[in-house]
């Protein structure tokens, strides 16, 4: 059961006081939101009023976790602890949020409780979980594969597997991939049997995506640029997305205020973004 809150335009000078954040209805939620988080950033860090104002973010926020976490119901996780890695990540990006920044708390938020849970799931995770969907069409893929092979004399084409099996080519391509689970061998087994090559294994073959390679087009563009920054702004840069602090921890660092922080990122970032698109 959800619980409606009514919110004036007193409010915002004040922080309404919520006894049971879990249950404020979703729309207003987002409202509330908004007014919270706007609060937050004028607070001081260990106060009560900022604590406050934090954990209830956190407690209103949770259906975004809990949506989140659907996504990997399949997984075999117990779902409680997908939810509590997932809280991590929301917690993250309410201490990260810049009110200054033209974006949704939602749109914002999301993609650190996915990767957190995701990152949870790389590090615990030890096997393959194949939905019981794929492994059935596993098997009915190798029987197409069989049944076309032998009658066209060659490997076919997925859309001849799509056609076959009655299944569009983004289902067959899906359930190729997941064929690949099936089976499993040691990334230390022996590969070949030439004598000097004795010492080469599975691993020394197996490739791996680099995704760091889609960023280094970026990061060449962007290092001129941050080059002609001043050396403030360039320091302003590396406390906030390096070493990762908060624009109180900033403040206090440079003997500014939270605010001024707040617009020094602003202007440096828009500036910034201004160069890379080539807008005027």
């Amino acid at each position: 059961m959800t619980t409606r809150v009514h919110v004036t335009t007193e409010a915002a000078a004040e922080l309404p006081h919520i006894t049971e954040p879990r249950k404020v209805a979703p729309q207003d939620a987002r409202e509330l939101t908004r007014l919270f988080l706007d609060q937050l950033a004028t607070l001081e860090e260990g106060t009560p009023e900022h604590q406050y104002a934090r954990n209830t973010l956190i407690e209103m926020n949770m259906s975004l976790v809990r949506f989140a976490a659907k996504r990997f119901r399949s997984s075999g996780q117990d779902m409680e602890d997908v939810i509590q890695v997932g809280t991590i990540g929301l917690i993250k990006a309410i201490d990260r949020f810049e009110v200054s920044r033209d974006v949704q708390f939602t749109s914002f938020s999301v993609p650190y409780i996915v990767g957190e849970i995701k990152r949870f799931f790389r590090d615990t995770s030890w096997s393959v979980h194949v939905p019981r969907r794929l492994q059935e069409a596993r098997s009915e893929l190798a029987k197409a594969v069989d049944e076309l092979g032998s009658r066209l004399g060659r490997a076919p084409k997925v859309s001849e597997l799509a056609e076959l099996m009655c299944l569009t080519e983004d289902e067959v391509i899906e359930a190729q991939i997941a064929a690949n689970g099936y089976t499993s061998a040691s990334l230390d087994a022996a590969v070949g049997n030439d004598p000097d090559e004795e010492n080469a294994t599975l691993a020394h073959f197996v490739g791996q995506e680099e995704p760091d390679f889609a960023l280094v087009e970026d990061f060449h563009a962007l290092a001129p640029l941050i080059s002609d920054l001043s050396e403030r702004d360039r320091r302003i840069l590396h406390l906030r997305f390096v070493e990762e602090l908060t624009q109180a921890q900033i403040g206090e660092r440079l003997n500014i205020s939270q605010m001024h922080v707040s617009r020094l990122i602003t202007r440096i970032l828009t500036g910034l973004r201004k160069q890379m698109l080539h807008t005027d």
